[in-house]
């Protein structure tokens, strides 16, 4: 038995109007979840781990000029029923010694209220674990801007990997800039060679005194966005692997990635304000 469009609306008390534009409504919102479900992947495919809040940053543009109501809330339940949530994981490994002979230095910033870029660079050491072993990723950030201003993979844990860093990162202070270079109290920092070479640049030198985890924080917070959103937490194959996952990654965390403390700004963009 077959019924006509206006017989069943008048069972469900619709008229035809009302029923075709409920559909279009309908389709439209099929559609618009498309669009916004292939615009998550997209973003997803660089930067694997993004936040949601990240991602409806990124994503809010594009729903205003489809004049749809989508709101933060709405887009949560989005992900949360397409799968698309992120869950950290919280763990911390410890690749500091500071159970040496070398000279260590005051904290300089401890209560420093940082407020333009190149004031304090900020050095940590973190572990990338491949099937050939564990390898070593030397970075430093700008406190400001958030910038990752030098980095360097290495396949071992000496001084190396962080003087490539450091040069890296001198290239970019702009003449006349004053520096606090900041680190833990490892070896590598406190190195001979990594002491003169911040001497000669004229970087004013501060370590840890304690907990190095949190008079560290920036850059330990670095090294998880790094290890938890783009995918550096994971074993990954080989050290040549490593290397070019490690670029890709700061070059996206530097110029694509918007940042909550930056007010969603990418590091570039605060660092070159």
């Amino acid at each position: 038995m077959e019924f006509t469009v206006t017989e069943l609306c008048k069972v469900q008390g619709y008229s035809r109007q009302a029923y075709y534009k409920r559909r279009s409504e309908s389709y439209g919102m099929i559609l618009m979840e498309a669009i916004i479900l292939g615009n998550v992947r997209e973003i997803r495919r660089r930067q694997p781990k993004i936040g949601g809040k990240k991602l409806y940053h990124k994503i809010k543009p594009l729903i205003l000029e489809m004049h749809f109501k989508f709101g933060r809330d709405r887009f949560f339940d989005f992900l949360r029923r397409h799968g698309l949530l992120i869950r950290r994981r919280k763990k911390y490994v410890k690749t500091t010694n500071s159970r040496h002979h070398f000279r260590k230095y005051s904290n300089l910033i401890k209560g420093m209220e940082v407020s333009t870029a190149h004031q304090v660079y900020v050095a940590d050491i973190t572990y990338i674990r491949t099937l050939e072993g564990f390898s070593y990723l030397s970075l430093i950030t700008d406190a400001c801007s958030r910038k990752i201003v030098g980095y360097s993979l290495s396949r071992s844990l000496g001084i190396e990997g962080c003087i490539r860093a450091l040069r890296m990162a001198l290239k970019q202070i702009p003449k006349g800039a004053v520096v606090i270079h900041h680190s833990d109290r490892g070896f590598q920092y406190c190195s001979y060679d990594y002491i003169d070479l911040l001497k000669k640049k004229k970087v004013e030198i501060s370590m840890t005194e304690q907990d190095h985890v949190y008079e560290n924080a920036l850059a330990e917070r670095v090294n998880g966005i790094l290890k938890d959103e783009f995918m550096l937490g994971e074993t990954l194959r080989d050290y040549n692997i490593a290397q070019k996952m490690v670029k890709e990654s700061i070059n996206i965390y530097n110029d694509e990635r918007p940042h909550l403390a930056l007010n969603y700004d990418t590091p570039s963009m605060r660092h070159a304000a």
